[in-house]
């Protein structure tokens, strides 16, 4: 039920505004817990790996200062998710005064590409690469040109080497980095589209069911309301007149009733096959008989060779059809109207007449009806056409290019 609710409310929170918003969430997201456990793993692995990398080095000894340098930057490292540009430049800030002080060299570098790389991946790049590129410069003054007045005293200048590894070294952070945040970026994108495709695909479902129980609901208030005006007019004086109007009443609310129920039955299981067939141009001398039971005489003509259309050619065809004999009855003061169906290889052509002149009363209509009649033709890539005659009359000819349902 929850994920149904969310895919018909708009979906997850990253589905709303593609790649940049999701990042952001994302961010809040990890922001919101501290990545102690990480954190923990690298202070250790910092400390001890230091002790053990100074054994072999001619530098400065690890005193109390050098360790509360090194036990500053895995502490900065733990609010890299919520604030990665201010943890970078503390980080930075840190090693410089650490290389800075001559200790010795090893994993404190590590500390370094931890917080550029969360600064890159939260879309800080250009903070990353401005900060690694100072902290470079900063090291390569140090180890070529200040080595001399900083300790430890009997220093040499770093060989040039070295640098080139360390260079190397920020250029795979970076590089790795950046390869992250793309990927990261390309599955949020994925994402935004996957969910900005199931709120189309709700859409367009809402917009197919809003369309059914317009058609369905129309139709057959239609003509329960005729009906029903002609049994409270009969209801003295022609008993059985009566009787016959509130039969057709029965009738048409009992299969109002029913499609009402295979439309919600879709609702409740969506994608399972609904009970009874959808309704299609086979069905029309039904149509005939409930519009004859309003007093509207209906002649339907067809031309061309029927040919089994499919299930949504043929209800959109039915529903056009039943809309505009809908409309006959609730606007026209004509008793008369035509249906022609022209079969055609690759199309199918419907135009229905009355004979007018509209009634001008207000026969309770939505508006609805014309405009999902257009939405059902212009999903099979066809044109409707809607309008009073010039003799006085209303047309609605519709244009379908229907492809032939498939058999066996």
């Amino acid at each position: 039920m929850e994920e149904q609710r969310s895919r018909i409310c708009g979906g997850p929170p990253w589905s709303q505004g593609g790649p940049p918003r999701f990042r952001h969430w994302e961010q809040r997201r990890e922001g919101g817990r501290l990545p102690w456990l990480s954190t923990l793993a690298l202070t250790v692995f910092v400390m001890v790996g230091t002790h053990f990398a100074a054994q072999g080095q001619d530098r400065e000894p690890l005193d109390a200062f050098a360790r509360v340098l090194l036990l500053v930057g895995p502490a900065l490292c733990l609010f890299r998710h919520r604030y990665p540009v201010a943890v970078l430049l503390g980080v930075a800030a840190t090693a410089f005064v650490y290389f800075a002080g001559g200790y010795p060299y090893g994993p404190v570098f590590l500390i370094i590409a931890v917080a550029a790389f969360a600064a890159v991946v939260s879309g800080h790049r250009r903070a990353a690469w401005w900060t690694l590129g100072v902290l470079w410069a900063g090291h390569l003054l140090i180890a070529h040109w200040l080595y001399r007045s900083l300790p430890p005293g009997t220093d040499d200048a770093a060989p040039w080497a070295q640098e080139l590894v360390i260079t190397a070294w920020v250029v795979a952070i970076l590089a790795a980095a950046e390869l992250v945040r793309v990927r990261r970026e390309v599955w949020a994108r994925e994402r935004a589209e996957r969910a900005a495709a199931e709120r189309r695909r709700a859409d367009e479902e809402r917009l197919r069911i809003a369309r059914e129980l317009h058609d369905v609901l129309a139709h057959s208030i239609a003509v329960i309301n005729v009906q029903a005006g002609v049994g409270l007019a009969l209801l003295d004086s022609d008993p059985e007149q009566a009787r016959t109007a509130l039969t057709t009443i029965k009738a048409a609310s009992k299969e109002a009733l029913g499609e009402v129920r295979q439309v919600l039955d879709t609702l409740r299981a969506p994608g399972a096959a609904p009970r009874a067939p959808a309704p299609g141009l086979a069905r029309i001398p039904e149509l005939v008989e409930q519009a004859a039971s309003t007093g509207l005489r209906v002649d339907v003509a067809v031309e061309g060779e029927p040919r089994p259309l499919s299930p949504g050619a043929d209800l959109a065809a039915f529903r056009i059809v039943q809309e505009a004999l809908t409309n006959a009855v609730r606007h026209s003061g004509s008793r008369t109207a035509r249906v022609r169906i022209v079969h055609t290889p690759g199309g199918l052509s419907l135009q229905i007449d009355d004979e007018g002149p509209a009634t001008g009363s207000d026969a309770g209509g939505s508006g609805n009806g014309l405009a999902g009649m257009r939405e059902r033709a212009a999903a099979l890539g066809g044109t409707i056409e809607a309008g009073p005659r010039p003799d006085g009359g209303f047309r609605v000819r519709a244009d379908l290019p229907v492809q032939q349902k498939e058999t066996t």
